[in-house]
């Protein structure tokens, strides 16, 4: 905040008697006891005050009158102790030391500990400070700006840095305090250097920011939801009967007949509401959401820079902030809570075959996580018809296997084709039938019914994507989210510093130019504009436009350019490394090593490329987060979206490029014998084997699909946060004191030695590159779909383990959808279509075959089709220097050779030009892309029409809630006018006898009030 904006008088609890009968609900925002044991609070506990508003500049929110929105701060308190009494009565640090207030959220610090009369005096100068700004003087110096009389030694750099953190710490709390929060510090842990500061909100301040977030809360109106009937009814109920030892045994996850109406919440409709339990008509989650809300929009002012929680964070004034978890989940007498529910029947191995506690989980966590977790139950769930029916195409290929007459002649040594070298000079000529155990291989995947399986896949992509957007209907119906708009967020820390700077330049500017201009006239338009503006936030006033981030923009193009040609560059590498590797293993003397050249290479290749993507995906991670920051976003969830949108990028390019090559460059640009195409001049670009490189696409796709998740899931997953979470435990344990190994820890330390919540997207981004692995090449690797359920299977129990054991409890955020993976995942189906198409068409031999079989077959079987793709080479044709050195490898003298072409015979006029065949198989290839593509788009968009969006027994319920609301409403309306025509038949007739008399307190008047 700039010192030109309005503040907000802080309104003292003492000043304000409104503000204390608000404070005084349910006993709470002031110090329990009589005035006597208030005092002796004060005279144990170090600070016992609030700053006064003259020494806050606090600007919560841009409004003219805080009466206006009830803002009513409590008399809150700042206790800063000296220990803490480990007792049972807080529940180890759950509740305050009262044992009454719990603790929604928690701040943590660094300090250093006083040692020496320096460190002392410096004390005293910051109370000092402190007390004087209490007092309204403004003469004494603030803390490590000067030293008083007696103190000769200069303060360092250091710990004038240091002062600077705990002014503005004492500031904020301060800000925190008259905001209506209730503070308690805690300086004396097990954690060496480490303070804490416990926050509560009172009942009254929940109340108030409920109404601001128009949060939905449930009132006393019960209603019967809409039931299945007859026939349905039946079936539901044999359903729920099979499927109940796969449910958890959680309450929430129950089927419910009766549901509360639900309305945003009202302080002047509190009667509307079931307040019989106050404690917890705000369940810790959303007790948790308020204080955020607090704690984002309460600044702290120094000079011109206004600083929220954000901003304090990234500068060091506070180390952490979060909310806590319920307790713990595991041990000895340990009291039951949501947390420990949670690890028994969601986060634990030996569940794995159950549904998950959705309800319970976003109960916990919120519904952004609560929504990441039903997505990918829902996608886990609809991988198992695609695993089916990948299996049940896997288990045809491997029956025909030995009815395929193509792989049968290619395996067949009495037809004994002659094949041309795969390499100049070291590689000789080789038998057709070597290669028999690839031809048998390849027909496992590359059969009539992989043509099936990916039109079903593509129908199985759409129908996935509508029963999601049907289960967030219902999601959102259950969890009160219908009608729920996400309002644009605080800004970011980063974006507020660049427009502080932006507009502290401006000044500067203007300065420089007032100077040198000649002074005018007072202009009292100018004046009006520069007052009314006063008011208005930094942020609002001043923006970034495109000016601004074009230097990132242009950084960003530059640096994702060259990130991609760095993907390209490095599978580049990998293709000269197979060409350089084939032809050196051809020079070797061994038969059993020559004779597995191209297993050798493309196994070796494929596990470089996994490693490569493995490591360039960590490094794309970090890029594209410096990326998205040197943008400075305004808001999280911009910051949020850019960021997902350069790491999809990204990582796509990385993790698809070299399956990309093997499906649709491999073997297409080799050229001919004596006429090959060389990289570099001097490696020959490599070829396809004899049964087609669609092999070696299920191989690369396999070792990369099945290494990734194997990788990322054991060791990023699991073994670096457990790496990461001892080395912080060990570290702590060696600050910690020795004396103090007795004392238990808090649950704020506990919570505090855990990893911080980074957010969903690496979560995300994981599943949504499986997604990829799973429709984009499913033609060529049918069984993907069930190792991706496998895995999946796993991934949530490892997720939820994470998110329950290691992960400190993240703010509850609402989210009614999944946000711009969504439209992701609609992208990656459509272009899964497409994707498909080529493969079947290019990279397989299904077109050539029919071709074949409708064209030119002589008896309407396969017999010939090997011969038929084969083209003929005269050997005495090869370029000088390109000829086998051992043209007798095989034992006798090869004349002609041949190779996988359509082209003219060597004894044609035209000899080696692309023959007529090529043309009419290249037509019936486009030709299918072009049906393939149309037909299956227009089946997944039938799809999407018949099945709707919005399931009807949701419609129903969402209109029954409305007519309910609007009768509720009506009823009270009704009442409020019978009240008041009951007073007013008897007002008159009772303010006759009082009419010369002073007023009756039970007369109409006071009735009037209470009404």
């Amino acid at each position: 905040m700039l010192e030109s904006d309005i503040g907000l008088e802080g309104l003292s609890p003492k000043e304000d008697p409104a503000a204390q009968a608000a404070g005084a609900v349910d006993g709470e925002g002031a110090p329990p006891g009589g005035p006597g044991e208030q005092a002796a609070a004060m005279r144990v506990n170090e600070k016992y005050s609030t700053l006064p508003a003259e020494d806050r500049s606090v600007h919560i929110i841009n409004i003219c009158a805080i009466e206006d929105i009830g803002y009513l701060p409590s008399e809150g308190t700042l206790l800063n102790s000296l220990s803490v009494d480990p007792d049972a009565k807080c529940k180890y640090g759950l509740y305050f030391r009262d044992g009454k207030r719990k603790v929604d959220y928690v701040l943590v610090y660094h300090y250093k500990r006083p040692s020496g009369s320096r460190t002392l005096a410096r004390r005293s100068q910051s109370q000092d400070s402190a007390l004087s700004a209490r007092s309204g003087r403004q003469d004494q110096p603030l803390p490590g700006l000067g030293s008083p009389e007696g103190v000769s030694e200069p303060e360092s750099p250091q710990d004038f840095h240091e002062d600077d953190k705990r002014f503005r710490r004492a500031e904020y709390e301060g800000n925190l305090l008259e905001a209506g929060l209730e503070l308690e510090r805690d300086e004396d842990t097990k954690i060496h250097g480490v303070g804490f500061v416990k926050i509560h909100a009172p009942w009254n301040v929940l109340c108030r920011e409920a109404e601001f977030l128009k949060l939905k809360m449930p009132t006393k109106k019960l209603y019967h939801m809409n039931e299945a009937r007859g026939l349905l009814k039946k079936i539901n109920s044999v359903l729920q009967k099979i499927t109940a030892p796969i449910q958890p045994r959680v309450a929430e996850h129950r089927p419910q007949t009766v549901k509360r109406l639900s309305y945003p919440f009202s302080r002047e409709k509190q009667h509307l509401f079931d307040l019989s339990d106050k404690d917890s008509f705000f369940d810790s989650k959303t007790r948790s959401t308020i204080v955020y809300e607090i704690l984002k929009r309460t600044t702290c002012t120094k000079a011109k820079y206004s600083m929220g929680i954000t901003s304090l964070l990234a500068n060091g004034v506070y180390s952490a902030a979060y909310p806590l978890h319920d307790g713990d989940y595991e041990g000895e007498n340990v009291e039951f809570n949501d947390r420990k529910l949670l690890y028994e029947e969601w986060a634990s191995y030996g569940v794995f075959y159950k549904y998950q506690p959705i309800d319970l989980v976003r109960k916990y966590f919120g519904e952004k996580i609560g929504l990441y977790f039903a997505w990918l139950g829902v996608y886990t769930q609809m991988l198992i018809p695609a695993s089916v029916v990948g299996v049940i195409v896997f288990l045809y290929g491997c029956a025909t296997v030995d009815e395929n007459i193509p792989s049968r002649e290619m395996c067949d040594q009495s037809h004994n084709i002659t094949m041309c070298p795969l390499c100049d000079k070291t590689c000789s000529y080789w038998r057709m039938s070597s290669a028999c155990a690839t031809a048998r291989a390849s027909h496992l995947f590359d059969n009539p019914a992989t043509v099936f399986f990916s039109i079903f896949m593509a129908l199985w992509a759409a129908t996935f994507m509508e029963h999601w957007k049907r289960k967030q209907m219902r999601l959102n119906y259950r969890w009160d989210l219908t009608g729920f708009e996400e309002e644009e967020g605080h800004p970011r820390a980063e974006y507020e510093a660049r427009v502080l700077q932006k507009s502290l330049r401006k000044e500067s500017k203007d300065k420089e130019k007032r100077r040198n201009a000649p002074e005018e006239s007072t202009n009292k338009w100018k004046q009006r504009v520069k007052t009314a503006m006063a008011g208005v936030k930094l942020t609002d006033r001043v923006k970034l436009t495109w000016r601004d981030r074009f230097p990132a923009y242009l950084t960003n193009l530059v640096s994702i350019l060259f990130m991609i040609a760095v993907t390209f560059a490095i599978v580049l590498g990998v293709i000269i490394y197979r060409i350089s590797t084939a032809a050196a293993l051809a020079m070797n003397s061994s038969p059993s090593v020559r004779s597995n050249i191209r297993v050798t290479v493309t196994a070796t290749a494929v596990i470089i490329n996994l490693v490569v993507i493995i490591l360039l995906d960590e490094v794309y991670g970090c890029i594209a987060r410096w990326l998205t920051k040197i943008e400075v976003p305004k808001t999280e969830k911009s910051f949020e979206e850019r960021l997902i949108f350069k790491a999809f990028l990204l990582k796509f390019v990385n993790s698809y490029t070299p399956i990309f090559y093997v499906a649709f460059f491999k073997g297409r640009f080799v050229g001919r014998p004596g006429d090959y195409v060389y990289i570099f001049r001097s490696f020959r670009m490599e070829e396809c084997a004899p049964g087609g490189c669609l092999m070696e696409l299920c191989i690369q796709l396999s070792i990369i699909m099945l290494g990734k998740q194997l990788i990322q899931n054991n060791l990023f997953e699991i073994g670096i946060p457990k790496m990461k979470k001892l080395i912080r435990s060990l570290r702590l344990r060696q600050q910690s004191p020795s004396d103090e190994h007795v004392k238990r820890k808090q649950r704020y330390e506990v919570d505090f030695t855990l990893e911080p919540f980074a957010g969903l997207t690496p979560e995300y981004m994981e599943m949504i590159i499986q997604f990829g692995f799973v429709t984009l090449f499913v033609a060529s690797f049918p069984l993907a779909p069930l190792f991706a359920l496998l895995n999946n299977i796993i991934e949530i129990r490892l997720d939820a383990k994470k998110f329950v054991t290691e992960l400190r409890r993240p703010v509850a955020v609402r989210a009614k959808d999944i946000g711009i993976w969504y439209n992701i995942l609609r992208g990656i189906g459509k272009l899964a279509v497409i994707i498909n198409a080529f493969v079947i068409s290019f990279t397989s031999d299904f077109i050539p075959r029919l071709v074949y079989l409708y064209m030119y077959s002589k008896n309407g079987t396969m017999h010939g089709f090997v011969s038929h793709t084969l083209s003929s080479f005269n050997v005495s044709d090869f370029q000088e220097g390109t000829a086998p050195n051992d043209p007798l490898d095989l034992g006798y003298e090869v004349h002609i050779c041949r190779y996988k072409d359509y082209r003219e015979p060597p004894w044609s006029e035209h000899k080696y030009d692309i023959s007529k065949d090529f043309w009419a198989v290249l037509a019936a290839r486009l030709a299918f892309v072009i049906v393939f593509q149309n037909l299956v788009m227009f089946m997944s968009d039938f799809v999407d029409w018949v099945i709707p969006d919005i399931p009807k027994d949701i419609s129903q319920q969402t209109h029954k809630e409305k007519v309910l609301l609007v009768e509720l409403f009506m009823r009270e309306e009704q009442g409020k006018q019978q009240l008041l025509g009951t007073w007013m038949e008897k007002g008159p007739a009772e303010d006759k006898p009082l009419s010369n008399h002073s007023p009756n307190p039970t007369g109409p008047a006071h009735r009037a009030g209470a009404l």
